[in-house]
């Protein structure tokens, strides 16, 4: 009796320890240069997302400027986003004096800031008696929350990567931060069209709408570098998932000549 508990028992082990093995072995598929690059293309993907958050969460997109010579001490500017439109009342003394128009909105002054209502009850925005197109701005919205969704998407991919060996889920990772790259660009374009739409729409009603310029800000900047830098790592990581023997025929290793 007691030597069929013996083997029973060793027979418990030997199990446990082949499937201990399988689960090692599953773990480690990826080499430790592999899981090196990947590492190395993730924190790359790092800097693009925090650039991408900090764009779509900011409301320096662009500002618009009146011009000094309006025989004040005061002038207007404005800064907006996709979320938020923001008014300043600055004085002449703090502008620069090489600049002909307000600004920039960084100078202290007094501010109003307002959400957009399109996003709520549907109503168009005023900004110096222009009028935005609330159309073309949700667009913009819409398009830069998607290029976030994808982009959490593509880093939950590459952590299954790291965590869990699924080498599949990094060709997806790299096709959604490729694509969310590409939908933050286009989300800018979009953007640059509702500049134009609101610089034209000018309201009838009195007073007159002043003159104004344009330039846009560090914020589409950001959205800018984000935009690049992801689709960069969606590159990087779809050429991880490349065989090698492509670049080893490129490149072939030299040999010892025969004499």
């Amino acid at each position: 009796m007691m030597m069929w508990s013996n083997f029973l028992m060793q027979e418990e082990d030997r199990r446990r320890g082949a499937s201990g093995r399988a689960r090692g072995q599953h773990k480690s598929g990826l080499s430790p240069e592999q899981e090196g690059k990947i590492k190395l293309v993730l924190l790359l993907t790092s800097v693009g997302a925090t650039l991408a958050v900090l764009a779509v969460g900011t409301e320096f997109w662009v500002e618009l400027n009146t011009f000094k010579a309006n025989g004040s001490v005061v002038c207007d500017a404005a800064h907006l986003g996709l979320w938020k439109m923001c008014t300043k009342r600055l004085w002449q003394a703090d502008v620069p004096v090489d600049r002909e128009t307000c600004g920039p909105a960084e100078l202290p002054g007094e501010a109003n800031c307002t959400y957009f209502k399109f996003f709520t009850t549907g109503e168009n925005a005023h900004i110096f008696q222009r009028t935005t197109k609330k159309e073309v701005n949700l667009a913009a919205a819409v398009i830069a929350v998607l290029s976030l969704a994808v982009m959490v998407l593509g880093c939950l991919c590459v952590i299954m990567v790291l965590s869990k060996g699924a080498e599949f889920l990094l060709r997806v990772g790299a096709v959604c931060f490729g694509l969310s790259g590409l939908l933050l660009l286009v989300s800018l374009e979009v953007f640059r069209h509702s500049v134009q739409a609101l610089l034209q729409r000018v309201g009838p009603e009195p007073p007159a709408a002043p003159a104004l310029t344009y330039e846009y800000s560090w914020s589409l900047g950001c959205g800018m570098g984000a935009g690049l830098v992801l689709m960069l790592a969606g590159i990087c990581f779809l050429s991880l998932t490349l065989p090698s023997w492509p670049w080893s025929s490129l490149c072939p290793k030299q040999g010892h000549r025969a004499t």
